[in-house]
């Protein structure tokens, strides 16, 4: 048998047109701890909750705070 690409050729010049597993890797990266991903996941997420906290002062036309003061009374 013959291996191209993505097909395997017989003796007999048929194709075989089933699926060729892909080579397994193993990923080494670190996904706990101060990482590179970590910290740009953070760094993203408290950019949504600052884009979130001054939406929310817009829509209230009050700041966060004096919000939360005024459900406290």
């Amino acid at each position: 048998m013959t291996r191209y690409r993505s097909v395997v050729v017989e003796e007999g010049g048929r194709l075989n047109n089933y699926a060729i597993e892909p080579e397994m890797y193993v990923d080494s990266t670190p996904r706990v701890g101060f990482t590179d991903y970590a910290e740009r996941l953070n760094g993203r997420l408290a950019m949504i909750g600052f884009v979130a906290l001054i939406a929310t002062e817009a829509l209230l036309g009050t700041s966060l705070i004096s919000w939360l003061q005024s459900l406290g009374q």
